[in-house]
């Protein structure tokens, strides 16, 4: 998820603080958010040599073309804060100059997603980073988050941001504390479930099962 996911779908009721089980609406999702940060520059090794594969900057991304690849890469890990955003939305982040968007290609063909989204002064999100489930297990997703830190602090930033949660592969945390990020805040997130809107395919995400 990105910091674009509309404000309500982060508004939590109150503090929990009492142990327990806490039931969950059938049509909503609820999972456990982690924020990592890095503060400074890492010390960055050579990354595998691949002249195979291209990052390549995207300038004004179109709406539909984004939709098609973040939805390849990112709806079994049911990605949709991009999808639920009207195109007026999107097209003001993806079009913002603070927005950097690059795709991986791979052989003639899109197998990857890197956004780095700069507008806030000071600071970097990493707020999209994966790739096609053809290039998994072949060290894209190591050789992918290489360039974006480098690409990041490349700029004049104070801290580079990340968050992922537990509707993502349960490799992504690990991956990015040995990327170099710190985890510094845990949330709640309860959000309305896509397979249930229409928005993803109810196959999706099989770790985290519809309820019907």
């Amino acid at each position: 998820m990105s910091r674009d996911t509309p404000a309500f779908l982060w508004k939590a009721p109150e503090l929990i603080t009492e142990n327990g089980f806490y039931d969950v609406p059938d049509n909503k999702l609820a999972t456990i958010v982690t924020s990592l940060e890095m503060v400074a520059r890492p010390e960055l090794g050579i990354p595998t040599d691949r002249p195979d594969w291209e990052l390549r900057k995207v300038l004004k991304p179109g709406i539909d073309w984004y939709r098609k690849i973040y939805r390849r890469i990112g709806i079994e890990w049911l990605w949709f804060s991009r999808i639920i955003m009207s195109d007026e939305e999107l097209v003001s982040i993806l079009q913002n100059p603070k927005v950097d968007v690059r795709i991986l290609i791979v052989n003639g063909k899109e197998e990857g997603l890197l956004e780095l989204d700069y507008r806030v002064d000071g600071e970097c999100e990493l707020a999209f980073l994966g790739v096609s489930d053809d290039l998994l297990g072949q060290g894209a997703g190591k050789w992918l988050m290489h360039h974006a830190i480098d690409l990041a602090w490349q700029t004049q930033i104070k801290r580079l941001w990340i968050h992922t949660c537990t509707l993502d592969h349960p490799r992504a945390l690990p991956f990015y504390i040995r990327s170099g990020f710190k985890p510094y805040k845990r949330q709640l997130e309860v959000a309305d479930d896509p397979r249930v809107s229409g928005h993803a395919p109810k196959h999706s995400a099989k770790h985290y099962p519809l309820l019907e």
